[in-house]
C-alpha cells in the first residue's frame, strides 16, 4: 500500500490496516486512489509504495517512483534536415563567400567551390540554413536513433521486394526455357505422337500459372496465441486430402491409440502387416530413425559434455555443440584406429595372409625355459637390457658417439670430439688438437699474468722540488737573486706583524721564481722542529 509518511500507529490501528490490506489484496475492499484519482496496485510491495520521509508526503501517492525532478527545458525534438529560412536577392557582407548564405562562412561551407564565388558574382544566392539548438537530457544525448524516420525504412523493404520478384521472375524464365527446350526436342523426333505434344504443352501452360496461387491450396487459417487463442497466422496442413486418416486405417478398438488432439499415433496401427507394403509405421517410427536419433545422440552428448566442464549448450550454442559433437566423432574414431592397430601390431591379424610362426601354430618349442617359485627365468632365456623410453645410438652433427658419453669439469660431452656443447658439429681428432692447444696457451698466460704479479715494479726514485714539484736537473739557484729574495720575506713578515707599516698603494706581482720558493722554504717556520723557537 502506497502510504505517507510514517506516524506512530497503536497495536489496534496497526491490525485493521492490515486486514485493510488483506481485503483490497483479495478483492474484498476497494483499492487506494493517489492525488491524481488514479488506483494503486494493492500488491505492490511496501518497500516501493511508501514515500521517503523527507519528501513529506501526505497522501499515499507513487509520484516517488517516477521521474518527478524532470527538467521542463529538456526536449525530445531533432533537427529540420534541410530546411533553408530565407534566400537573399544579392550578397550581404559577413556572408559566405562562395554561396552566399549567411550561417556559414566559406571554410565550413559544403556547396562545390564556385570558379567565382557570390561574393563577387552577386548571382545565385544560396538559402539560408534553418539553425536549431537542443537542450537534450542524458538520455537524449546518448540516445543513437534520436532525428530517425521510420518512414525511410520503406525504402530498404522495397529494394528486397524488387530483388525477391526479379529472383522469382528469372527462376520462372529458365524453367518456362528448360520446358520450351525439351519439347522443341520432342517435336523434332519422327515418333512423337500427338498426346505427348499435348501432355508438354500443358506441363508449359501449368507452369505459367502464379506460385502464390498454386501453393494456396493447402493453407488453413487458425488462431494461434492470442487473448482468445493467438495471433490470426497461416498455418500449413501437410497432409494431402487423398491420404487415408490415421484411425481409419485399423478400425479395431485395441489397436494403436490415436490422441485426436494432437493427431499422432505413436504405435503402429498395422503389426502384421507385410513391411515392403506399409507406407505408415506409427510416429515412433520417426523418432528412432533419420536425422532424429543423430539429434538425440547430440544432446546427449551435449549434457554429458556440460556435466564434465565444456561451456557448452545446445539451445544457446546449436553451432558450437554440432562442431563439438562432430570433432569427439573424429578423435573417436581415430583412437579406435589407433588401438586396433596397437593390438594387431602386438599380437598379429589371423584375418591376414601373412603365415604365421610354427611355434605359435603348435603351441610349443623345443627351448627350454627354467623358472623359479617367484616366476623369474632361471635358466633358457637371456634377459633382455630394459629400453629407455628415449631413443638410442642416434647420431647427429657427424658425432661418432652419443652426447653424454664425455664427462669434465662438472660437464657432459661427445667423446669422439670432446665438445661440451650439446649441438655443436663434431670437429674430431682436429678439433681436440685445438682445444688442447687453447688449453696450454691459456694456461700460460695465466702462469705469465702470476709472475708478473709476484715481481714488484720498480719505481722510479723522484726528487720533489721545494715548492712541491719535480726538479727539473738543470735547476741552478742564482745567489744575488736569492738574497734579494729573503730581503723580500723578511720585509713581508715584519708588515703581517705590524700592519701600520704597510702601505696604502700595495703593488702584487704574482709571478714566483724558484728564488722566491726557496726563500719562502728557508723562512719558513715548522711546527715539528724543536728548534723552531731558536730561529729568531
Amino acid at each position: 500500500m502506497a502510504t505517507a509518511s510514517v506516524a506512530f500507529k497503536s497495536r489496534e490501528d496497526h491490525r485493521k490496516q492490515l486486514e485493510l490490506e488483506e481485503a483490497r489484496k483479495a478483492g474484498l475492499a476497494p483499492a487506494e486512489v493517489d492525488e491524481d484519482g488514479k488506483e494503486i496496485n494493492p500488491h505492490i510491495p511496501q518497500y516501493m509504495s511508501s514515500a521517503p520521509w523527507y519528501l513529506n508526503a501526505e497522501r499515499p501517492s507513487l509520484k516517488h517512483q517516477r521521474k518527478w525532478k524532470s527538467d521542463p527545458n529538456y526536449t525530445k525534438s531533432w533537427y529540420d534536415r534541410g530546411a533553408k529560412i530565407h534566400q537573399a536577392d544579392k550578397y550581404r557582407k559577413g556572408a559566405c563567400e562562395n554561396c552566399g548564405a549567411m550561417t556559414h562562412d566559406a571554410k565550413s561551407c559544403m556547396e562545390r567551390p564556385r570558379k567565382v564565388g557570390a561574393k563577387w558574382t552577386d548571382k545565385n544566392i544560396a538559402p539560408d540554413e534553418k539553425i536549431e539548438t537542443f537542450e537534450l537530457d542524458y538520455d537524449g544525448k546518448r540516445d543513437r536513433w534520436n532525428g530517425y524516420d521510420a518512414a525511410s525504412y520503406a525504402y530498404v523493404i522495397e529494394r528486397y521486394e524488387a530483388r525477391d520478384e526479379a529472383r522469382r521472375k528469372y527462376l520462372k524464365e529458365q524453367q518456362l526455357k528448360r520446358l520450351e527446350e525439351k519439347n522443341g526436342n520432342q517435336n523434332g523426333d519422327d515418333g512423337v505422337s500427338d498426346d505427348e505434344d499435348n501432355e508438354d504443352a500443358l506441363k508449359v501452360d501449368e507452369a505459367k500459372v502464379d506460385e502464390s496461387k498454386q501453393m494456396d491450396f493447402a493453407k488453413v487459417e487458425k488462431r494461434v496465441r492470442t487473448t482468445g487463442g493467438g495471433s490470426t497466422g497461416t498455418v500449413r496442413n501437410l497432409r494431402i486430402r487423398e491420404d487415408t486418416a490415421k484411425y481409419l486405417l485399423n478400425l479395431d478398438v485395441n489397436s494403436a491409440h490415436y490422441d485426436p488432439k494432437t493427431r499422432s499415433m505413436r504405435e503402429d496401427p498395422l503389426p502384421d502387416m507385410d513391411p515392403n507394403e506399409k507406407f505408415y509405421v506409427g510416429d515412433n517410427q520417426n523418432r528412432v530413425s533419420g536425422q532424429a536419433l543423430e539429434f538425440k545422440q547430440l544432446n546427449i552428448h551435449a549434457w554429458e559434455a556440460f556435466d564434465k566442464g565444456h561451456d557448452v549448450h545446445m539451445q544457446a550454442a546449436p553451432s558450437q555443440a554440432e562442431l563439438l559433437y562432430r570433432n569427439y566423432k573424429i578423435n573417436k574414431e581415430k583412437l579406435k584406429s589407433q588401438v586396433k592397430d596397437t593390438i594387431m601390431e602386438k599380437y598379429g591379424n589371423a584375418a591376414s595372409e601373412e603365415q604365421l610362426p610354427r611355434e605359435l601354430l603348435l603351441g610349443q618349442s623345443e627351448r627350454e625355459v627354467e623358472y623359479d617359485r617367484a616366476g623369474r627365468v632361471v635358466k633358457g632365456q637371456e634377459q633382455s637390457l630394459p629400453k629407455s623410453k628415449y631413443e638410442e645410438d642416434v647420431f647427429i652433427n657427424n658425432h661418432t658417439s652419443v652426447w653424454g658419453s664425455w664427462w669434465k669439469d662438472h660437464q657432459w660431452g661427445y667423446k669422439c670430439c670432446k665438445q661440451t656443447i650439446r649441438n655443436s658439429y663434431c670437429t674430431g681428432a682436429a678439433g681436440i688438437e685445438a682445444a688442447e692447444a687453447v688449453a696450454d696457451l691459456m694456461r700460460a698466460n695465466i702462469a705469465r699474468k702470476e709472475s708478473a704479479e709476484d715481481m714488484p715494479a720498480p719505481t722510479e726514485e723522484k726528487k720533489l722540488a721545494t715548492w712541491g714539484t719535480d726538479v727539473p736537473d738543470d735547476l741552478v739557484l742564482d745567489q744575488r737573486l736569492l738574497t734579494e729574495a729573503l730581503k723580500k720575506e723578511d720585509e713581508r713578515r715584519r708588515e703581517e706583524k705590524d700592519e701600520r707599516k704597510r702601505k696604502y698603494n700595495v703593488k702584487w706581482n704574482d709571478e714566483v721564481t724558484a728564488e722566491d720558493m726557496e726563500a719562502y722554504r728557508m723562512k719558513r717556520i715548522h711546527h715539528d722542529d724543536p728548534m723552531k723557537d731558536f730561529l729568531n
